[in-house]
């Protein structure tokens, strides 16, 4: 996109959001229940940002997923603190690499907690992989005109082919590999 004069762009306040000021270890354990609670808010942001390729059109939805995201972690500290803290600082310590797999009896504590408080339960392995039609409230965007659909005249004819074409030798289909 190229910015001219003519295109708007968002003020300072407009961009200024609360931030999730977390760490590695702490989104990595909480991301599967955030991803559920929040699947639908992200996927219309998502949504916003592919069809109409333009991010200004979606800072709304970019703050409510912020905001959606910021009320999921005060409820998961409201009701699962210590549950939440002890499978956090499990993936932090355990691995260099955050691995989940060193923690999984922290993550049934945590998981169990979620289910019975939240009433959020932990997407099975392959949930967020699989493809899934989402139900959007707003309405389609028109297609914008695209410069790759302009109507160009043909191409100059070209000059008949005039050079004579013997039958090819060896009975090879590519006579003009072997002349």
């Amino acid at each position: 996109m190229v910015v001219t004069k003519n295109v708007k762009l968002p003020e300072c306040n407009e961009l200024m959001v609360p931030e999730v000021d977390l760490t590695t270890s702490t989104l990595m354990s909480a991301g599967a229940h955030l991803g559920k609670d929040c699947e639908a808010v992200n996927n219309e942001f998502m949504l916003c940002r592919y069809e109409l390729n333009d991010p200004r059109a979606c800072l709304d939805l970019g703050r409510k997923v912020t905001a959606c995201t910021l009320n999921f972690f005060r409820k998961v500290k409201k009701n699962c603190l210590e549950e939440f803290k002890q499978y956090s600082n499990c993936v932090d310590k355990s691995s260099g690499n955050y691995s989940l797999r060193y923690c999984r009896k922290t993550q049934a504590v945590f998981d169990e907690c979620m289910l019975k408080k939240l009433k959020i339960e932990r997407p099975d392995f392959g949930y967020f992989t699989r493809a899934r039609v989402h139900c959007s409230p707003s309405p389609a965007p028109a297609a914008p005109p695209c410069p790759c659909h302009k109507k160009y005249p043909d191409a100059t004819p070209s000059l008949p082919d005039s050079r004579p074409r013997p039958p090819a030798r060896f009975t090879s289909r590519y006579y003009h590999v072997t002349e």
